[in-house]
């Protein structure tokens, strides 16, 4: 994409209740039909059908997938309609990141619930025998979305869940499991077994995902690794599981680091081959009273040092919205982060984006601050443009 500064998601937003509901068997209100209409109107999808599918009294599993469907269209046609420039469906289709991966991978074994953070749960696997999988992950939505945003598949970035982060939300049985009972313990033996089950997924799972996906026409890949914000020891095995992911394959991969100090990521992100972006979170610990710039606690000046100092020539995917809060970012002060980082790497280099995902918040929060930051990201390339 040629344009300067161009604006993306980075994860998921919330599931409509009308979704939920209706694929939970629950009984829709009349305000969950009311916000689909609503919002269908605001982002310009037809909703006709898809009230007719709530009204009814039972549904079957045709059914619920039109409706399924239906709430990839919102997904797309509303990132599309706040302004964004590279889009998916929000993973409306995906139950999360981490489980939605985890069911269709042979050797994973669920074994219940495990909270991750606040109120939020996900099911968690052990991983019982070396990893295979049966096809590639998610290539259904895949090429619905490919087909349906309006910006074709030159507008579409597929993200999924790195191998590193398969590996260490997961209980490491097999391999933990070919060490002895007293080696097993020792720090060398577990990193060792995360290292050979990163690497085992990455070479059974990932890369012929990303095959598949490259194949229907995918040219963008975000490969998310929350993970390697807990465990920055570990940089070095969530490098080595990435670069086998993608070794050799020919698209625009980028990697997706949430919340950390990525001092600690240095220097072993460098080694990170075939890694065209880093999507990172700022706004989050910036302060919109003192304005960029002011307050050198900021992750901006630190991170542009550190690529500055490092001579690292990854683009950044740059956090100019914190997903944590309802407060909506002026557009001024997106301008101003964005204007940042562009004098440090060149505004060529430079993708704006929230922190994280905006799932934790309402679609009317969401919304606006992606629309924010659409403006934001025109009021800076006018201003780069004037001069």
């Amino acid at each position: 994409m040629s344009k300067l500064l161009p604006v993306q998601e980075i994860g998921s937003l919330a599931k409509p209740a009308w979704r939920v509901k209706s694929i939970a068997g629950r009984p829709l209100t009349d305000a969950d039909i009311h916000d689909a209409v609503t919002w269908g109107q605001r982002i310009g999808v037809d909703t006709r059908e898809l009230v007719t599918l709530l009204r009814k009294p039972s549904r079957t599993p045709e059914d619920q997938a039109r409706i399924v469907e239906s709430s990839a269209l919102f997904g797309i046609r509303f990132l599309e309609a706040a302004g964004l420039d590279i889009v998916y469906d929000a993973e409306q289709r995906r139950t999360e990141m981490y489980e939605a991966a985890a069911e269709h991978i042979e050797g994973y074994k669920f074994l219940g619930h495990v909270r991750s953070f606040d109120n939020k749960y996900y099911k968690k696997a052990a991983v019982v025998q070396e990893p295979r999988l049966a096809q590639p992950l998610f290539l259904d939505e895949v090429g619905y979305v490919l087909r349906t945003a309006k910006g074709g598949p030159g507008s579409a970035k597929v993200p999924v869940t790195g191998a590193f982060t398969m590996a260490d939300w997961s209980f490491n049985e097999h391999y933990l499991g070919q060490r002895g009972a007293r080696d097993r313990l020792s720090r060398d033996a577990r990193h060792d077994a995360a290292r050979d089950l990163t690497i085992a997924v990455a070479r059974e799972v990932l890369r012929p995902t990303l095959q598949a996906w490259l194949k229907a026409g995918v040219k963008r890949v975000q490969i998310d690794e929350p993970a390697a914000a807990t465990k920055p020891d570990q940089v070095d095995v969530m490098v080595e599981g990435f670069n086998e992911a993608v070794r050799g394959l020919e698209g625009r991969f980028s990697v997706h680091f949430c919340f950390s100090d990525y001092r600690k990521f240095y220097p072993g992100i460098l080694e990170l081959k075939n890694c065209a972006e880093y999507a990172m979170e700022f706004a989050n610990r910036d302060s919109p009273e003192l304005g960029l710039g002011a307050d050198q606690r900021n992750g901006y000046a630190t991170q542009m040092q550190l690529m500055e100092e490092y001579g690292d020539p990854a683009d950044l995917g740059l956090g100019v919205a914190d997903v944590h809060v309802d407060a909506i970012e002026r557009p001024e002060l997106i301008r101003d982060r964005l204007l940042f980082a562009a004098k440090h790497l060149g505004p060529e280099r430079v993708i704006a984006n929230p922190d994280c995902g905006l799932r934790t918040r309402s679609w009317e929060v969401a919304f606006q601050k992606l629309q924010s930051i659409s403006k934001g990201a025109a009021m800076a390339r006018q201003q780069l443009a004037s001069k």
